[in-house]
């Protein structure tokens, strides 16, 4: 067995998850220059897109799930040694085939939104932004997909750098289409909605293009990588399915009281999703060298780079909740100026830090669970914590005892806890099991 330093295995996961973060990071500005803009136009165009993209994460998230199987497993494959590039045809088959499901399942639910409940002069802006969205999912997951690819081989800063680029690029869109500028109309929600199409198949082409230029790729079949990709990605799927779910049923749920709060829920989910992005690099650091160790059998390493990203994952974040208990006022001041939005965002950032924290280890240890292809307990755990816990707990909080929005976050946080000691204990009980008494060298 090679022996390493601790600071070989944060150089090795650093270098594939600051590329990573810088994409993450661009993706979620790429969204959060949709909220800036939405509150600069007005406070109905920010609560008409934060119930739109609660709905739209609750479905496109499921297909999002299922494709990010894709870089663990052929990091398994090619510890394996086993070829890989064969697999590039058919991880654009296993998408598209998803991104035809998700864009029908959006089309179906457009219908129905005006019997939910939301304020009347929010269901047509509703309704705009999901239909154009539906059309858009097809670049989403292209983009995704190969993203997946590329990471496999560590590949990470030419779709990271594309992503930071496309941050730019949205902006001006959203600005040009919501505002108007010349000859273009001002048109508000549905501008969002078409600055965000041309992004995300921009995205997926120039990932395509560059895929196709730089590799020297055949078209391939193989069943059985499709029913790996299932059994893999439908755990993790489901998983991430429930937590969205989750998540944006709180904004859907606060939303029938006043489209103020499914705001709030919107910009405060807004504010934990960039220290979340940055983990989550992490996360998928950890899966592509904790697959590659598992399957090359190199115990030690496997068990080094779980540690060691579990300990820069929660560390990173117990710094992001101290900013966020020191400027609150400040940070939600970039969001928006209304008063009232601000007055109910501000008391939930508090809670949002304790969050953080537990959010980030849960992450990590998801990430482990997807290197070692231990997923079905990742989606055991999120049923668990946020639909037997966190929303009963929220719900009763919320409405009961009157404490609104807030109350949710309670539940969040009681749900962050259960989540985390029911990974750990399956994680101890796997190593315990697979690899107590075995040695390998690496």
């Amino acid at each position: 067995m090679c022996k390493h330093e601790a600071k070989y295995y944060i150089k090795e996961l650093l270098t594939i998850a600051m590329p990573i973060i810088m994409g993450n990071l661009g993706f979620i500005l790429i969204g959060i220059g949709d909220v800036v803009v939405a509150g600069r136009h007005s406070t109905d165009t920010f609560a008409a897109i934060s119930i739109a993209t609660a709905i739209i994460n609750c479905i496109m998230t499921f297909g999002i799930g299922l494709i990010s199987s894709i870089s663990p497993l052929l990091s398994n494959y090619r510890g394996e040694k086993r070829p890989v590039k064969r697999y590039f045809y058919p991880s654009i088959r296993f998408a598209m085939i998803l991104a035809v499901i998700m864009s029908v399942i959006l089309f179906a639910v457009i219908p129905v939104i005006p019997f939910i409940g939301f304020e009347e002069k929010l269901v047509k802006p509703i309704q705009n932004y999901i239909l154009i969205t539906a059309f858009s999912t097809f670049g989403a997951y292209l983009h995704a997909c190969l993203k997946e690819f590329l990471q496999a081989f560590e590949i990470v800063l030419f779709p990271n750098a594309l992503t930071i680029f496309c941050v730019f690029l949205n902006v001006i869109l959203n600005v040009v289409l919501v505002f108007g500028f010349g000859a273009i109309p001002s048109l508000g929600v549905v501008g969002l909605a078409i600055a965000s199409l041309i992004v995300r198949y921009f995205m997926g082409f120039a990932l395509l293009i560059y895929c196709l230029s730089n590799m020297n790729l055949k078209n391939y079949h193989e069943r059985g990588y499709y029913k790996n990709l299932l059994k893999i990605g439908m755990p993790i799927s489901c998983a991430v399915f429930i937590e969205f779910v989750a998540f944006n049923s709180i904004a859907i749920f606060m939303g029938r009281v006043s489209g103020i709060y499914a705001a709030a829920q919107n910009l405060v989910c807004s504010l934990t999703t960039i220290p979340f992005m940055i983990v989550f690099a992490v996360s998928n650091a950890i899966a592509i060298k904790v697959g590659f160790a598992n399957g090359a059998k190199h115990v030690e390493d496997l068990k080094k780079y779980s540690v060691i990203g579990t300990l820069l994952s929660v560390g990173f974040m117990m710094c992001s909740a101290a900013v966020f208990i020191s400027f609150p006022e400040a940070i939600a001041g970039v969001f928006t100026v209304d008063k009232e939005l601000l007055k109910i965002s501000i008391p939930v950032m508090y809670v949002l830090a304790i969050f953080q924290i537990f959010d980030g280890l849960q992450i990590s240890l998801a990430g482990i669970c997807k290197g070692v292809k231990q997923t079905d307990i990742v989606l055991l755990a999120n049923f668990v914590a946020y639909w037997c816990l966190s929303i009963p707990i929220g719900y009763v909080l919320a409405f009961k005892f009157k404490l609104n929005l807030i109350g949710f976050w309670y539940g969040l946080c009681v749900s962050a806890v259960a989540l985390c000691s029911i990974m750990i204990v399956q994680l101890l009980m796997f190593f315990k099991r697979e690899y107590s008494e075995q040695s390998y060298s690496s």
